[in-house]
């Protein structure tokens, strides 16, 4: 059970830097201070530390160097917890960076799992138009973010190039006089790729990112189309972009549905043959047509855990092997745990990442605080909508309480049971996800998938870093990617 430690200062010497701490099975004890940045205890020194009884000068030592204990009146601890903290929210200033344009809901897949309502292929009338689309530029020109990258994303985007291309070449013209840094990705199934989407693609610099749920069989049933051809279209289509374009212009994503429980090895190496080095294995959403009654893809956090489990094991191992294979949520995780830099990640920042992280523009000009909130209102709930991109003006949309109220309530320093978890600083805020499952902007963290998710990762990460000598020399190089 968590606890909250009192952190007046003593009578002796020593004082508290802030901290928090988590006890293990074991009977050692995690503690992190401000920052993040952790130490592992023995049950005797843990003792001592909340007693400010510290005989042994290598802890003593130890304790300093994390910022857990300062000599009282001593400046340079807290100068330096705040310069730390300071840099990981540096990214507050660049402000919404990721801008995802919806340009059609219109797909020939049939995904179980998709967590948008998807439009059959003639319903013309589910396409962004151009004047919702240059409407949409302009308002991500309006972030002040020196970075900016726009995804489109649909349904199948590649059904409606025609204002792909029209964002891409308004931002490009853009451009000349903002001088940002641009970026471009197109988040395709592939089955409908051809030599004059490569030709765009080519000319702008643009990537594709696509999903890969495993092998043949499992992909295909994940991901249904007519002619039971997805996963043959996919990889052709990922073989002709690393042809034309460079292998590192194609990335891949899978979703871990009831089919995929158990199979983890197989996922794993699906990807390793057909080029990837790096799997993700997401858990899937609790969106869209995932919410819909006897959803067959739907499963405890508990089975994806086992799920994660084995997976890093096999990794684990195949590294070992001399095989190279990241998991990419773990990489993200190892950064934040670390080193002191921010990865950006939306899931994993706090405040949260919805509207200040990313912005979302709807085929019919709707702005969303994230995807996941516009995946709720393709279902009626419309609580992260925004406002219209046409209608309202870019400081109306970014202050609205529909984004303001959920950023404040979820933010992890001041909510319960995360203002006092040790893994605070490692973790993030997602509003929309517990608004979903429970409720609200904040959850419940005792029930809160999420929070599950994240402890069972941490806590996996931490045992094979302090365990095994290899696995904490690779961890150090998936931190530092």
């Amino acid at each position: 059970m968590r606890q909250r430690l009192a952190l007046e200062p003593t009578s002796g010497p020593l004082e508290h830097l802030p901290f928090r701490f988590e006890r293990w099975a074991d009977d050692r004890v995690l503690v992190t201070n401000m920052v993040g940045e952790h130490v592992f205890l023995a049950k005797e020194e843990f003792a001592s530390l909340a007693e400010l009884r510290i005989g042994d000068p290598t802890l003593l030592r130890r304790l300093r160097a994390k910022h857990i204990v300062r000599q009282r009146g001593e400046e340079l601890p807290v100068e330096l917890l705040a310069l730390k903290y300071q840099t990981q929210h540096h990214r507050l200033a660049d402000f919404t960076g990721l801008h995802m344009f919806v340009v059609t809901l219109r797909c020939e897949h049939s995904c179980s799992y998709c967590q948008v309502s998807r439009r059959a292929v003639a319903r013309t009338e589910y396409d962004m138009s151009p004047e919702t689309a240059l409407a949409a530029v302009d308002a991500a020109f309006r972030s002040p973010s020196p970075q900016i990258k726009f995804e489109f994303q649909g349904g199948e985007p590649l059904l409606n190039m025609e204002i792909v291309r029209l964002v891409t070449e308004e931002a490009q013209r853009r451009n000349r006089t903002e001088g940002r840094q641009l970026a471009f990705v197109i988040a395709s199934n592939l089955a409908l790729l051809d030599d004059e989407v490569l030709d765009f693609a080519d000319e702008y610099d643009v990537y594709f990112s696509t999903s890969l749920d495993g092998p043949q069989e499992l992909h295909n049933r994940n991901r249904p189309r007519p002619g039971r051809d997805s996963w043959e279209l996919a990889l052709a289509g990922i073989e002709r972009i690393r042809q034309r374009l460079g292998h590192h212009r194609v990335s891949a994503l899978m979703t871990t549905t009831a089919a995929t429980l158990g199979r983890v090895r197989d996922v794993v190496d699906c990807y390793l043959e057909n080029g990837f080095r790096d799997v993700f294995l997401r858990p899937i959403s609790p969106y869209g047509f995932a919410l819909r009654p006897r959803q067959r893809n739907s499963y405890d956090m508990g089975a994806w855990i086992d799920f994660y489990t084995e997976g890093m094991d096999y990794i684990l191992e195949l590294n070992a092997r001399g095989v190279p294979v990241v998991e990419t949520y773990s990489a993200l995780v190892l950064k934040k745990m670390l080193t002191n830099a921010n990865p950006g990640y939306v899931d994993l920042t706090s405040p949260a990442g919805i509207g200040i992280g990313a912005l979302v523009y709807n085929y019919d000009g709707a702005v969303y605080a994230s995807d996941e909130g516009r995946m709720l209102a393709e279902n009626g709930d419309t609580t992260f909508r925004l406002g219209h991109v046409v209608q309202d003006s870019y400081e109306a949309l970014m202050t609205c309480a529909a984004l303001l109220d959920p950023l404040e309530e979820s933010y992890t320093g001041s909510a319960p049971q995360c203002s006092d978890c040790a893994f605070e600083r490692w973790c993030g805020a997602d509003p929309v996800f517990h608004h979903a499952t429970a409720g609200d902007p904040l959850g419940r963290k005792p029930e809160s998938a999420f929070c599950r998710r994240n402890t069972a990762v941490f806590r996996y990460l931490l045992d094979r870093y302090t365990a095994d000598p290899r696995a904490r020399e690779l961890f150090w190089a998936w931190a530092a990617r």
